[in-house]
C-alpha cells in the first residue's frame, strides 16, 4: 500500500481510527504538516506499526535538513530539523506496549531539535540543569530584542508530551518578548527513563528556576508557568508551593488525578503504567492518589490563567471550575465549548489570549 492510500475505518485498528480522528489538531498545532498526518494515519492499519511509519516520516525531513545544513542553509535546516524532530517525537507518543522502539525513536527527536536549536529564529540553546544527583534536560530561547534580563515562562509538559513538542508553543511566548524554559521532568521525554512521575512537581520545577537564578539574561524575579494536561495539574501545585512564580496558565488539568483516572482510554492508562515505573495497572492507578490539589489550592495567590475544555474526555471539565473556586489570588478562567482535551481543536480561542495575558502579567 502507498503513503497515499488511505485504510478504511473499518479495517483498521481502534487506535489507529482513534488517533485519526482525535489527534489531528494536535498534531497539526504543534507543526506536523497536515498532509503527513493525512498520509502517515491514512496508510497504517495497526497501532504495532506507529512508530516505524512516523519514523520513517520523520527520517524523510531529517535528511532534507541535514542536506541544507551541510549546503550551508541553516534557516531552513532549523525548519526541517525541527518537522523531523516532532515526527519522531510523535512516534513515540503513548506507544508504551513497545519501550525499545520508542526510546529509538524519541533520541531520534531529541538529535534532530538538539541540531535545529542553533539555526531557529530566535536560536535556542540545550542546557542541563542538576536535579538530584543528575540532570534534567532543557531547551532555553530568548526574544531577539531583548538587551536586558528577559521574563521568562517554564513550559511544563503532560504525561504525553515533551519539550520537543513545544516549537510553536516557544513562539508564541517569544513573539511577546518573553524567554522560555521547555524541560524534561519526572516521568516526561529524557527524564521518564530515571525518574517516575511524582506528584510534588515543585521539586524538579524548583530546580529549573534555580537554575535561572544562576542566568544573567534571564529574570529570575519575573517567572511563568505555562502547563499542559498533567502540566496543568502541576502548575497550581508549583504556583502554591513556589512564591517565584508570579503567573501562571492552567490547560485542562485534573483538580484530582485519581477521580479521573479509570474513565481515561487503554492507552492513557499504558502511559501512566510506564511514566509511573510500576508493573500493574493497579499499581499504576494507586500511585495517582496523591496527585490532588485538595489543601493546596487555596495557596495560590499568584495570577493564574485556567482553561477548561467542556467535550474533554480526558479530563473532566468540572475540575477547571473546581481549581477557580478553590484558588485565593487573582483568576481567569476560561470554558470553552466544543473543546477537546487541551483545546486543540479550538486554539484560536485560547492560545495567543493566554499569552497575551502572561506577557501582560510579567510586564513583557
Amino acid at each position: 500500500m502507498s503513503q497515499t492510500d488511505s485504510v478504511p475505518a473499518d479495517h483498521a485498528d481502534q487506535r489507529v481510527t482513534h488517533a485519526r480522528k482525535a489527534w489531528i489538531a494536535r498534531f497539526c498545532g504543534a507543526g506536523i504538516p497536515v498532509s503527513d498526518f493525512l498520509e502517515v494515519t491514512g496508510s497504517l492499519q495497526r497501532w504495532e506499526d506507529w512508530c516505524a511509519q512516523w519514523s520513517a516520516r520523520g527520517a524523510v525531513h531529517e535528511q532534507v535538513g541535514r542536506t541544507a545544513l551541510a549546503d550551508g542553509f541553516t534557516t531552513s535546516a532549523g525548519q526541517h530539523l525541527t518537522t523531523a524532530a516532532l515526527c519522531y517525537h510523535f512516534a513515540k507518543y503513548l506507544f508504551c506496549e513497545y519501550p525499545d522502539q520508542m526510546r529509538v525513536a524519541h533520541m531520534k527527536g531529541v538529535e534532530c531539535r538538539r541540531l535545529a536549536l542553533p539555526h531557529l529564529s530566535p536560536p535556542g540553546e540545550r542546557v542541563e540543569i542538576p536535579y538530584e544527583g543528575c540532570h534534567l534536560f532543557a531547551n532555553v530561547r530568548k526574544p531577539l530584542e531583548s538587551n536586558t534580563a528577559a521574563p521568562v515562562v517554564i513550559l511544563v509538559a503532560g504525561m504525553d508530551s515533551a519539550k520537543e513538542e513545544f516549537h510553536n508553543a516557544e513562539q508564541l511566548f517569544l513573539d511577546r518578548g518573553l524567554a522560555t524554559v521547555s524541560f524534561d521532568g519526572p516521568g516526561q521525554g529524557e527524564a521518564e527513563y530515571d525518574f517516575p512521575i511524582r506528584h510534588d512537581f515543585e521539586v524538579p520545577c524548583g530546580a529549573v528556576m534555580d537554575w535561572i537564578e544562576t542566568r544573567d539574561d534571564l529574570d529570575h524575579k519575573r517567572i511563568g508557568l505555562s502547563g499542559v494536561s498533567m502540566g496543568a495539574y502541576y502548575v497550581p501545585r508549583i504556583c502554591a508551593k513556589d512564591p517565584r512564580v508570579k503567573a501562571a496558565i492552567s490547560n485542562s488539568g485534573a483538580f484530582n488525578v485519581y477521580e479521573n483516572f479509570d474513565h481515561r482510554p487503554d492507552i492513557t492508562k499504558q502511559t501512566y503504567l510506564l511514566r509511573s515505573h510500576s508493573k500493574t495497572m493497579e499499581e499504576a492507578r494507586e500511585k495517582t492518589k496523591p496527585f490532588d490539589l485538595a489543601g493546596v489550592a487555596q495557596d495560590i495567590t499568584c495570577p493564574i490563567f485556567i482553561v477548561g475544555s467542556k467535550s474533554d474526555e480526558i479530563t473532566r471539565s468540572s475540575d477547571a471550575e473546581q481549581l477557580a473556586g478553590a484558588v485565593s489570588g487573582p483568576v481567569e478562567l476560561l470554558m470553552i465549548d466544543g473543546a477537546q482535551h487541551v483545546a486543540h481543536n479550538r486554539a484560536h480561542l485560547f492560545k495567543t489570549q493566554t499569552a497575551d495575558w502572561i506577557a501582560e502579567q510579567l510586564k513583557a
